[in-house]
C-alpha cells in the first residue's frame, strides 16, 4: 500500500510517497479503500507541527484527512456498517492517513455515500461541512429567522456554512470577491458584499451570528457586529482565543468534531441536494504532493482540490 508521509515536521519538502502497512483494526475502528481524498489547509497545518500539542512526535505521520471509498474490513465492535459499503469520513488529526489506497478511522468519522452522489463529490463533505455544522448548530445554536454573515462565503467552508445556515431557515450575507459574487448569489446568500471594498467595522447592521470562515477578521470586528445574544465564531482556536472565551461566551472557537449524527445529517442533505462543496480540480495521487505545496503557497486555481487515488467496485 502507498500513502504520502513525513518523517518529521516540516515544509512541503517533508513530504513523501512511501510503502506502508495499515494498522490492525481496533474495534472502532473501519479500514477504506480509498477512492476519493479531499485536499484542506488543516493537512499542511498539521504537517508543519502548528497542531502537535494535539498529534505528538511519533512518525511517520500520513497526510489527509477527508476520503470518501469502499469499507474493506471493520473491527469487531461495528456493527453499523458492512463491507463493501460505500462511505465517506474524516480522519482525526491525530492520525490522519487520507492520502493513501487505504485508510483507517474510527467509525464515528465515517457515514454512509447516498447513492445519487459521486466518490468525487463525497470526499469534499467531511471537514468542511462537519465545521461549518460544529460551528452554527453545535455552537451557535442557529434558529430560523436568524441573520448570519459570513466571512469567505464561497470557501469550502464557507460554501457549506452558506447552505447550513440555509437549511436552519436563516437568512445569510457574506463576504467574497467580486468575481466570485454570482456564486455567492447560487449558494442563496442574499446580500453580497466585496470584502476589497466592504469596511466591516464600520456596518451599521448587525447580526446573530458571524463566522469567519475566511480566518481574516479580527475578534474586535467580529464582536462589534453582533446583535445583543450573538456569537462570533472563529476557526484559528489558539489557547489565548480558549481561554478568552471561558469570559466572553460572545467569542466560540470551533475544532472540527465529527460524529455519526453530524455525519448523516451531511449524507442527508447532499442526498436531497442542499448541500454540495464541489471541486475545482482533480489531480492523480502520484502529482498530489506537488499540487499540496502549490495550494500552501497560495499557487494554483482557486476552490478544493481532490485526488484520485482509486476505483470503486
Amino acid at each position: 500500500m502507498k500513502r504520502i508521509q513525513y518523517h518529521r515536521y516540516g515544509g512541503p519538502d517533508v513530504m513523501q510517497m512511501e510503502r506502508f502497512e495499515p494498522p490492525a483494526l481496533r474495534p472502532d475502528d473501519i479500514a477504506v479503500k480509498v477512492v476519493y481524498a479531499a485536499i484542506n489547509p488543516v493537512d499542511w497545518k498539521v504537517r508543519r507541527g502548528d497542531l502537535k500539542l494535539v498529534t505528538g512526535r511519533k512518525f511517520p505521520r500520513a497526510m489527509g484527512c477527508d476520503f470518501s471509498g469502499e469499507i474493506l474490513a471493520v473491527g469487531s465492535g461495528v456493527t453499523a456498517f458492512k463491507l463493501g459499503e460505500a462511505v465517506f469520513g474524516v480522519a482525526p488529526v491525530k492520525t490522519c492517513g487520507a492520502l493513501a489506497e487505504v485508510v483507517v478511522a474510527p467509525q464515528t468519522v465515517v457515514g454512509r455515500k447516498p447513492e445519487s452522489v459521486t466518490f468525487e463529490e463525497a470526499a469534499c463533505l467531511g471537514t468542511p461541512g462537519v465545521t461549518a455544522w460544529n460551528a452554527l448548530i453545535d455552537k451557535a445554536h442557529l434558529k430560523a429567522g436568524q441573520h448570519v454573515l459570513i466571512n469567505g462565503c464561497t470557501g469550502a467552508v464557507g460554501a457549506a456554512a452558506v447552505q447550513i445556515a440555509l437549511l436552519q431557515g436563516a437568512i445569510v450575507s457574506g463576504t467574497c470577491s467580486a468575481d466570485a459574487a454570482t456564486q455567492a448569489k447560487a449558494l442563496g446568500v442574499t446580500e453580497v458584499l466585496d470584502y476589497r471594498k466592504t469596511n466591516l467595522a464600520t456596518l451599521s447592521r448587525r447580526f446573530d451570528v458571524v463566522f469567519d470562515t475566511a480566518i481574516t477578521m479580527p475578534i474586535a470586528t467580529g464582536l462589534c457586529l453582533l446583535s445583543r445574544g450573538g456569537v462570533f465564531l472563529d476557526l484559528e482556536p489558539g489557547p489565548a482565543k480558549i481561554i478568552r472565551s471561558l469570559f466572553d461566551r460572545r467569542l466560540k472557537p470551533i475544532i472540527c468534531t465529527p460524529r455519526p449524527a453530524i455525519m448523516a445529517a451531511l449524507a442527508e442533505a447532499a442526498r436531497v441536494g442542499r448541500l454540495s462543496v464541489p471541486s475545482a480540480q482533480i489531480v492523480d495521487f502520484d502529482a498530489a504532493i506537488g499540487k499540496i505545496a502549490n495550494l500552501e503557497q497560495g499557487v494554483g486555481s482557486r476552490g478544493k482540490a481532490v485526488v484520485a487515488i482509486g476505483t470503486a467496485v
